[in-house]
């Protein structure tokens, strides 16, 4: 089996509609032309689930690794938030390109950091698999502890929704 993750942008008219069910299904707005989310953390039946990076800031270097955050890289190149992670089906989504050379100075830099990312999530895959997968079943099985359970979004109810939303 292929361990390789990739950086996506989920679509937005997706999370408006699963924000309507779970308001912890973050925002995908267009205006943030590449705001990514890593795939494939897992599968379980037919879903994929994706969860969201978030860009390098300085609390990252100091707050900790939990159920439902990891650092990227010791916060140096951001951290993945395990609690937003959605059900997305193929048509969800779309790859993002990080070898398009035809890119502003700032477009550029961030695709490096993508880059790098994603060579770090590769080169971690296993780990954040297993920490995917172990919130995930926490979750379902109602032995989160509270405090973290109030972040996450409801993986079953986004699981239905996305069966809805994906009937066609």
């Amino acid at each position: 089996m292929i361990k390789n993750f990739k950086i996506v942008r989920v679509d937005s008219g997706y999370c408006d509609y699963l924000r309507k069910f779970d308001n912890k299904v973050i925002y995908n707005k267009d205006e943030k032309e590449l705001r990514p989310f890593i795939g494939i953390l897992f599968q379980i039946d037919t879903f994929e689930y994706f969860a969201p990076l978030s860009s390098p800031k300085l609390k990252h270097k100091k707050m900790k690794n939990t159920l439902d955050f990891i650092k990227i890289k010791n916060g140096e190149m951001g951290a993945i938030n395990f609690n937003n992670m959605i059900p997305v089906n193929k048509t969800n989504y779309y790859l993002i390109d990080l070898n398009n050379k035809n890119l502003g100075t700032a477009e550029l830099k961030y695709q490096k950091l993508l880059k790098e990312q994603l060579s770090w999530l590769n080169a971690n895959y296993n780990q954040i698999k297993n920490k995917s997968l172990k919130l995930y079943q926490l979750y379902n099985n109602g032995k989160l502890p509270h405090n973290i359970k109030l972040r996450c979004c409801n993986f079953k109810l986004l699981e239905e929704k996305c069966k809805e939303y994906n009937k066609d």
